[in-house]
Order: C-alpha cells, then structure tokens, then sequence
C-alpha cells in the first residue's frame, strides 16, 4: 500500500517574510511511492525563487548575473538578457515598482559589460536582448529600451543573406550557419515591431524570414524542427532536436498571426507545439527533457514562454488549448515538488530530480519561465 503525507512546502524568503503554500490541494504521486498533497502556490514560489535567484547570481558589481551559484562570475550576454525578460514577467504579475529600477540597472549593465555597446558577435544573442528590451519598453515606456531594441535591430538585419536560400546567420564570424535560434527571434521581433511602429520593411523581414525557416529548417507533415543548416559550410541540415527551436517556431507563427491575421501563421504554431509535446524524446513521459546546464538549461525555459502564449491566444481551439495546459500543469507540478530545492531555492536541470550543489544561471531561469507562467495562467484561472 502507498503511504500518504502531507507536505507542506515552504517556497522561501521574500521582503523578510517566509511565502507558504496556501492554494487548492493536488494529489501527487512520488517516485519513491509515496502520496503527497500539495498546496500548490506558483505566485509565492516564483516570488521567492526569482528573489533568491536576484541575491545569489548578482555580480559584485552589480551590472549583471553570474554564470553560477558556486563562485563563477563569468559574464555571458544571453542569459542576462533573459533575466531582464524574467524581471518584465514578475512585474507583468506583481506591479511591484521595485522592479523598474532593477531592469534598467540590468540593461545598462549588459552595455557596460559589452564593451560599453549592444551589439555582439552572435545573432542570436541580439535577438534575445531586442525582445526583453521591447517588452520591457511595453510595461515602462521608458525610450531606452526601445533606443537599445532599435540599435540591435539594425546591427541583426546585416545578417541577413542568401546563402542557404535565405535566413539570417548565428554569428558574424559563421555567418553561413542558418539556424532557428538566430531567425525565430528576429521573426517575433519584427512583427512585434511592426505593430508598434507600422514600418513595412518590418512586417516584409519577418515573412520572409519565417518562409525561409518553414520551408529549410521545418519538416514537411511532422512539424519535426532541425537544428540548423550548412554549419560546415556543406549545406548539410543540422537534425538535433532541442526544446527551444520548437518553442521559437511557435513564437514565430504566433507573432505572424496576431500581426496578419493569416490562419496559417496560427496552424502552424499550433501543430508545432502538439508534436513537441507528443514528441517522447522532447517530453519523455510528459516532462521536457534534461538538456543539461551551460546553453542548454535555457532552452525548455524558452519552449515553455511561447507554448504559454499560445495558451493565451483565444483564437487557439479549446481541445488544443487544455492539451497545453495540462503539459504545463504537469511540468510545474513536477518542478515545485521534485526539481527545486529548499531552503536553497535553486533548480535542477531535470525538473523531476533534485539540482546539485552547482546551478547555472541558464537552469535557474527556465525554472523561473515555467513557474512565472504557471503563475500567470493561474491568476487568470486557465490552470485549474
């Protein structure tokens, strides 16, 4: 017979007061046979793991946030630029102003740190500033961050070429290695842009784009997303399944729809994210997989963002739409019990298995993504 507990599970400290579960009990079996009922809190837990996470990997100087929790203070350009997209989340649900101040501090900071300008070495790393900092110019409207998405934005279009057809390079010096992680974002960013600031080039950069992706990097009929095409310069495809490219074609179609209203754009994003989840080496057993740390602990974060999206996107059918949120429900019921730990508040690149003693700043952030988004459907009452 199953032994059953209860367990009641403190999240952490925040603002000197220790947050406690206190929302609608769920049953939750263990791997070890035990029955536990929790009262899941995501709003309390995301609080507390994004204030922990605030006081253990900020630099001493106080520009940015360091690659672990064991002393590396290594300064790397995309993970920072996520934490400021973590920052708009929390705000997004807090409206907490101590926020603000945080977010610019964060922005100038990565200048600062980058030789005192925006643009870098890697496609991708641009695109993933330029959207934290257009959604953090949503929420503050504070002309320095769409300053900054303006400058990365021109600096990202020169990346854009021919060669495999179309797309836009990784990295200025491979720029021939055409791959999702450098065009999903310039996709979403464009059309992003394009409704902000009407400029047609914008709209016609982002078509383009995601017509070149579809039909490169995207299989025919399976919706299975490759990795990359011509990194050894033989125009070879690159077939390594990683969670994140999944999760950027959603954001793309998804972006692309809201923008023209083209079904298209929406089917597809749709049939990416039920073969994804249905994928059982994407999501073996129902949990994204363990893609290690490093580069890697981002990604299923990054999947989780736009999949959360595509929840809130009302012209989604309800069948699909339960599907997604179910596979979110499962995988934060799985972190909040099993992949965070406590009183530590650190997370784990396995998010049904305990972290340990070494955490990047890269795996910390995609537990954040998935217990923000938790979160949110939960305060608008789509996660039951």
């Amino acid at each position: 017979m199953k032994k059953m507990i209860k367990f009641m599970i403190v999240t952490g400290v925040m603002a000197g007061t220790i947050a406690v579960v206190s929302c609608k009990k769920n049953v939750f079996p263990l791997y070890n046979d035990e029955i536990i009922i929790v009262d899941y809190n995501y709003s309390a837990l995301a609080d507390s793991v994004q204030q922990q996470t605030y006081t253990t990997f900020l630099a001493a100087n106080t520009n940015y946030f360091v690659q672990n929790n064991q002393g590396n203070s290594t300064f790397h350009y995309w993970p920072n630029a996520h934490v400021l997209d973590v920052m708009v989340d929390q705000y997004l649900r807090t409206k907490n102003e101590a926020l603000v101040p945080r977010m610019k501090t964060l922005l100038l900071g990565i200048k600062a740190e980058n030789r005192d300008v925006f643009p870098n070495n890697f496609y991708d790393d641009m695109g993933w500033l330029a959207l934290s900092s257009v959604r953090a110019f949503d929420v503050t409207k504070d002309q320095a961050y769409l300053d900054a998405t303006g400058i990365l934005w021109e600096d990202m279009k020169k990346g854009i070429s021919d060669v495999a057809g179309g797309g836009m390079g990784w990295t200025k010096d491979r720029p021939n290695f055409k791959n999702p992680p450098a065009n999903g974002p310039a996709i979403i960013l464009a059309s992003r842009l394009y409704r902000l600031q009407q400029k047609p080039e914008d709209l016609e950069t982002a078509k383009s784009l995601y017509a070149w992706l579809k039909a490169t990097l995207v299989e025919a009929g399976t919706y299975r997303i490759y990795d990359g095409i011509n990194y050894n310069g033989d125009g070879e495809l690159s077939k390594t399944k990683y969670t994140y490219n999944y999760g950027l074609f959603i954001g793309a179609g998804l972006e692309l729809y809201r923008t023209t209203e083209e079904r298209a754009y929406l089917d597809d994003a749709i049939k990416t994210a039920n073969a994804a989840i249905a994928d059982i080496e994407l999501a073996p057993g129902g949990i994204l997989k363990d893609e290690g740390q490093g580069d890697g602990g981002l990604f299923k974060g990054i999947f989780i963002r736009y999949l959360t999206l595509l929840i809130n996107e009302p012209d989604v059918p309800a069948s699909d739409r339960d599907k997604y949120v179910q596979f979110i429900k499962f995988n934060a019921q799985t972190l909040y019990t099993q992949g965070i730990s406590r009183p530590a508040l650190m997370v784990s690149p396995a998010w049904n298995k305990a972290p340990g003693a070494s955490t990047d700043l890269t795996t910390q952030l995609s537990g954040i993504m998935l217990l923000e988004a938790a979160a949110s459907l939960k305060d608008s009452e789509i996660l039951k």
